[in-house]
């Protein structure tokens, strides 16, 4: 299992390196050339929502970007140091409400939730997952290998 890891300084521009880089690795796993475009557009947006939560939250911490090869998919992480508010569920009356704590800025909720859409339809296999210490999207594909495999 190869692993590459790439921390950058929360700046927009670091973005487009974080894409070719995330390009390079995947062809170089075996990702199909016809999924190329849709890793390098899943990166930008994940690593755009990480840089701007970083920004939003005035954090100084660096990006983490972790491009794992393995022997049958291709995986990458986007991690960042943000507090996310505290989702639970709760039923009331017999249906299940979502609450989650207060956020600081409103309108970066909404750009959160339009990058996180992008990236679910941009991958098949994505989790996301996130709490007070930080968020991390996990997201893979499968290699040419595994496509050879029976």
């Amino acid at each position: 299992m190869a692993t590459v890891e790439l921390l950058f300084s929360a700046l927009p521009e670091h973005v487009r390196t974080a894409r070719l880089v995330a390009a390079a690795v995947a062809r170089r796993a075996g990702v199909d050339e016809a999924v190329l475009d849709e890793v390098r557009l899943a990166v930008g947006e994940a690593c755009s929502r990480a840089v701007g939560l970083h920004r939003n939250g005035g954090i100084s911490s660096p990006v983490r970007v972790r491009l794992t090869e393995d022997e049958k998919k291709f995986s990458i992480e986007v991690g960042d140091d943000a507090p996310h508010p505290v989702v639970t569920e709760v039923v009331v009356g017999g249906t299940t409400v979502t609450t989650a704590a207060e956020h600081d800025d409103a309108g970066s909720e909404g750009e959160d939730d339009m990058g996180l859409a992008v990236i679910s339809g941009l991958v098949d296999d994505v989790e996301v997952s996130a709490d007070e210490n930080g968020g991390v999207i996990r997201m893979s594909w499968p290699t040419t290998s595994a496509a050879v495999l029976p």
